[in-house]
């Protein structure tokens, strides 16, 4: 009852109100086909915003997931043009996102630097890497196989990228709100010296959080390489900050400690159906993220808007 009154009731009552303005204004949004596609063409940022969910929880942020996704995507490209058999080449891209992801963690988590600080240096550095590859080239031409993961579906006309991402939710939602890890991530992020004291182990755990945001970034990139065919040394440019949007709106507090996976997942619902809808309505791309931005910045006010207790409620002064 009480999750009625929470900030995932009000995001689950916004939900309800898109969905049913959408249903009604634009014929085609229930339409099957429709459906999926609102999922499928902001599939890598959702699944990002989902580690990112944990990021944010333990007090720590990661502005680096726009391009480790995008070096995966170019690596992958570039390796498989040279010759390398392509499941070679995902297993490499996805050994380069944890050693992406333990680099962060490690002048983070061992060295005590701000992640700030550290991710926005390897946004920068994992970007010129991928520029470097590439240079101004695209590359396409991937196996059927592997295109057909983000163009096709892999049951009925699911495609496989909507699939991982119901997978990772439910696994992430017992690891977080279900499992000692989670409970860790949570009292870390309230108060690392608090953990410290309490025996946790902050800097391993840390490391272990970043180097999941690493690998789950470079997994998103094999997906937009397979959904859209071709990778270019821009690729994703800009998706950390929609990722951090969706994590903040869902409900996560900026400095740690408080958040669901449960928000997250209806932040992302309320995302997808807001743009969803308004590109139905022919709406600009513009306007669609004016409003989104509105949205985040509601999330941050509304919360700590402090009703006045009516004068009828307040306890009498005793005599």
């Amino acid at each position: 009852m009480s999750r009625l009154f929470s900030w995932e009731g009000f995001l689950f009552s916004c939900l309800v109100v898109i969905f049913t303005f959408n249903a009604i204004a634009a014929p085609d949004f229930l339409g099957i086909s429709n459906q999926i596609n609102l999922f499928q063409l902001s599939i890598e940022k959702i699944i990002l915003a989902l580690v990112m969910t944990f990021v944010i929880i333990n007090a720590e942020i990661d502005l680096s997931v726009g391009s480790m996704m995008g070096l995966s995507g170019c690596t992958f490209g570039y390796l498989y043009q040279m010759g390398v058999p392509a499941p070679l080449v995902i297993v490499i891209c996805l050994i380069i996102g944890i050693a992406g992801g333990l680099f962060n963690g490690w002048f983070v988590a061992r060295l005590g630097l701000p992640s700030l600080v550290v991710t926005l240096a390897t946004l920068i550095g994992f970007r010129g890497l991928a520029r470097v590859m590439l240079e101004d080239r695209g590359i396409g031409s991937f196996p059927d196989w592997f295109a057909a993961l983000g163009q096709r579906g892999l049951i009925g006309p699911v495609p496989f990228a909507l699939i991982a991402f119901i997978l990772l939710f439910l696994l992430l939602y017992v690891l977080l709100e279900r499992s000692g890890f989670g409970r860790k991530t949570y009292v870390i992020g309230s108060n690392r010296d608090v953990a410290d004291f309490a025996g946790i182990d902050t800097a391993r755990h840390k490391m272990v959080i970043f180097t999941m945001s690493g690998l789950a970034a470079a997994f998103a990139g094999l997906l937009y390489a397979a959904r859209v065919g071709a990778v270019r040394g821009d690729v994703a440019s800009g998706f950390e900050l929609d990722v951090i949007t969706i994590v903040l709106l869902g409900g996560v507090s900026i400095f740690g400690g408080r958040g669901t996976l449960v928000g997250t997942l209806l932040s992302i619902l309320i995302v997808l159906n807001l743009r969803n809808g308004m590109a139905l309505l022919s709406i600009t791309g513009h306007i669609q993220t004016g409003v989104i931005g509105l949205l985040l910045i509601a999330s941050v006010v509304i919360p700590r808007i402090k009703l006045p207790t009516p004068r009828s409620l307040k306890p009498e002064a005793a005599p």
